[in-house]
């Protein structure tokens, strides 16, 4: 039966999991001090058309937000974000907890950021300074938690509109490789204007492999301790780098993107007629937001396909998420099931 819970579910890929295999001869230097981490970052920068930035491989998504933030804020500054962000939302306070600043959640359709959101609250803000923490960070999330991708324009006039106000840029990019291939464009043309990116691997073929892009090279100092106190920096460092290295050569990460965001096109094809479907948000990467019948819910359940109830989207909406492992007969058992 076909598994569209998350993207979190899927496999190692073969070649991340070759080149863990491939890491694993000999001694190396500790602490990302090994040439594995160190040719990652050569590719990091060719990647990104960033030649002075630098990553720091870390275990998880959740922590590599928390850092990157940890980075550009104060205790009494704000992070911006939409309502549904992953760092509103899904990380127990995490990004508090390291910054001791504190979130804001705006609106946005789409779960997209808008100028007019964040326009508001800085004069709100501002205006009542020193009695409310001031705005400093803007964190877009690409692709966002509804499926949806900011277009290049829109980028850009985001991350300008952060500069005129002297705001930093952190882009959550748990989902970086559905976006870039969404777009098909370079992957420099996604972060330009971008401070700090979380470049997620787990989600995309990697084991448990993310990095805190630092994009702005005024940035970097300082980060190796944050990157340390939060227990994020890998003493055999390798075999992070080595997954994130693999999903980086040859662009296999766009690849993997592609497949996954093809299966999602290829379900809402399927699903977009059916009576009583109803589709909440645009398709744009590999995740759908769909109204279901109660009884085709049930049956879809019963005949052991795995996917989720969205009570934040209405009691009727369910996500389904597919993955590079997704394959064609997947989507075709599971709309044979529907």
């Amino acid at each position: 039966m076909a598994n569209f819970a998350s993207d979190n579910t899927a496999p190692v890929h073969p070649k991340v999991m070759q080149a863990l295999i491939d890491a694993n001869s000999g001694n190396m230097p500790a602490y990302g001090h090994d040439p594995i981490t160190e040719k990652l970052q050569e590719t990091v920068r060719m990647t990104f058309g960033a030649p002075q930035a630098r990553a720091f491989p870390v275990f998880n998504g959740s922590a590599c937000n928390g850092l990157a933030l940890a980075r550009m804020i104060r205790p009494y500054e704000l992070i911006l974000a939409h309502r549904q962000s992953h760092i509103n939302n899904d990380e127990c306070g995490l990004p508090e907890f390291f910054t001791g600043g504190k979130i804001i959640g705006l609106e946005g359709d789409h779960a997209k950021l808008t100028i007019a959101s964040i326009g508001d609250l800085i004069e709100t803000t501002l205006g009542h300074a020193p009695h409310t923490s001031r705005p400093k960070v803007i964190s877009l999330t690409q692709s966002t938690e509804l499926g949806a991708v900011y277009s290049l324009d829109e980028l850009n006039d985001l991350t300008a509109f952060a500069k005129t106000h002297g705001l930093c840029v952190h882009m959550d990019g748990a989902r970086l490789a559905n976006a870039v291939a969404s777009l098909g464009c370079a992957p420099a043309d996604v972060v330009a204007g971008v401070d700090i990116l979380s470049f997620g691997g787990t989600k995309n073929g990697a084991m448990l492999a993310e990095a805190a892009v630092i994009l702005n090279p005024d940035l970097i100092e300082d980060f190796a301790y944050i990157h340390k106190r939060a227990g994020q920096l890998p003493s055999k460092a390798r075999y992070v780098s080595a997954q994130l290295k693999a999903l980086l050569d040859n662009d296999l990460w766009l690849d993997l993107g592609r497949h996954a965001n093809a299966m999602a096109s290829a379900l809402r094809e399927g699903l977009i007629d059916r009576a009583g479907v109803g589709l909440l948000h645009p398709v744009e990467a590999n995740e759908l937001f769909v109204t279901l019948p109660k009884a085709t819910a049930d049956r879809l359940f019963a005949r052991g396909h795995r996917f989720y109830n969205w009570p934040a989207e209405g009691p009727d909406a369910y996500r389904l998420v597919t993955s590079f492992a997704t394959s064609e007969d997947d989507v075709k058992i599971f709309l044979d099931d529907c």
